[in-house]
């Protein structure tokens, strides 16, 4: 379950990658500089978009990483541009890459923890469905969002991807 639900938010993350070239190919064609969209949020106490795509990136990586106790190093957030964003996705698609199925074949007894949960932790299976999951989706969505409200012509079609649609 768990490197199968890995892969479904690496084909999201593929999409995002999209979505990022879409923003870069829109702003060129409406004559404004695409790098301006780092900053927008839909709310004002909201993380800017770059800090959306940077989160989106950091959560399915480290997650794997914690839960599996393979060694990930963090990423500084130096992303000032929509291309350096494309760069950071493609980085994160790599490392996600080295992971396995076998790593996630018995979690049973993993726990994770973090520092900022001060000494408490979490059963690996508990982290992935309760932090993991939904905190990827949440960034990835309101990226997505961010880009459709400042004009960016996308749809649910560029959200949801290919999917493997067959003939009956």
């Amino acid at each position: 379950m768990y490197f199968q639900t890995l892969q479904q938010m690496v084909k999201t993350l593929r999409q995002l990658d999209t979505w990022l070239e879409r923003a870069e190919t829109n702003a060129a064609s409406r004559g404004f500089d695409g790098n301006v969209l780092l900053a927008a949020r839909l709310a004002p106490d909201q993380f800017p978009f770059a800090r959306q795509v940077q989160v989106a990136c950091d959560t399915p990586r480290m997650g794997a990483a914690r839960m599996t106790g393979k060694d990930m190093a963090e990423r500084a957030d130096t992303e000032t541009t929509l291309a350096e964003l494309r760069a950071r996705v493609a980085a994160t698609l790599s490392d996600l890459a080295t992971f396995t199925e076998a790593d996630f074949a018995d979690l049973s007894q993993n726990t994770v923890t973090q520092p900022r949960w001060q000494g408490k932790v979490m059963s690996a299976h508990d982290y992935f469905l309760e932090h993991v999951l939904p905190n990827f989706y949440f960034h990835a969505t309101t990226a997505y969002a961010i880009l459709r409200h400042n004009g960016v012509p996308l749809g649910k079609k560029d959200f949801l991807g290919e999917r493997t649609m067959r003939q009956p």
